[in-house]
C-alpha cells in the first residue's frame, strides 16, 4: 500500500505544479488604435483636410492639449510575464498636423524610441524643515502655551 500512496503523492504533486506553471503564462494585449498600413499610407499632405482624414483613419486617440491641429493615433503592444509589470515591446504613434485651413501639413511616424522610462529614486518626499517623531508631534507643544515671550501674549508695557 505505501508504494501505490507515493505514486499517487508523485502523481499529485506534478499535477500541482502543472498547474501552478500554467499561471506564469506570458500575456500579451494590444491597446489603441489598429494601425492598417493601407489606410495609414492614403493619408497625403496636400491632398487630405480634417473630414477625410477622419473618414480614413476615424477618430484620433487624442488631440493636441494645446493646438487642435494635432491629431494622434496611439497604439501599444505589451507583454506581461504573471504578476510583473506590463512591459512595451511595439508602440506607433501616427501624428497627423493640419494648417489652420483644416489641410493635412504633416504625418509622422514614431515608436519605442519616444517611450520614457521613469525610475523613482526614493520612497520619501523629500521636504523643508525639521524631522519631527510621533511623540515630537504629539507632546512638542507642553510647556509652550501661555509662556512668557513665545506666543502672541497681550503683554503691551507701560
Amino acid at each position: 500500500m505505501s508504494l501505490r500512496t507515493g505514486r499517487t503523492a508523485v502523481i499529485g504533486m506534478a499535477l500541482g505544479m502543472l498547474i501552478l506553471a500554467g499561471g506564469c503564462a506570458k500575456l500579451r494585449e494590444h491597446r489603441g488604435y489598429m494601425v492598417d498600413e493601407i489606410l495609414v499610407s492614403s493619408v497625403q499632405p496636400g491632398v487630405d483636410n480634417r473630414d477625410s482624414v477622419q473618414e480614413t483613419l476615424g477618430r484620433p486617440t487624442f488631440t493636441g492639449q494645446f493646438d487642435q491641429h494635432d491629431w494622434f493615433y496611439v497604439s501599444r503592444n505589451t507583454r506581461q510575464l504573471a504578476f510583473s509589470d506590463p512591459k512595451p515591446i511595439a508602440q506607433t504613434v501616427l501624428h497627423v498636423r493640419f494648417d489652420d485651413a483644416g489641410n493635412v501639413v504633416s504625418v509622422e511616424r514614431t515608436g519605442l524610441e519616444k517611450i520614457a522610462s521613469i525610475t523613482p529614486t526614493s520612497d520619501k518626499t523629500p521636504t523643508l524643515g525639521r524631522s519631527r517623531g510621533f511623540f515630537d508631534e504629539l507632546f512638542g507643544n507642553i510647556g509652550t502655551v501661555g509662556a512668557g515671550g513665545v506666543g502672541g501674549g497681550g503683554d503691551t508695557g507701560p
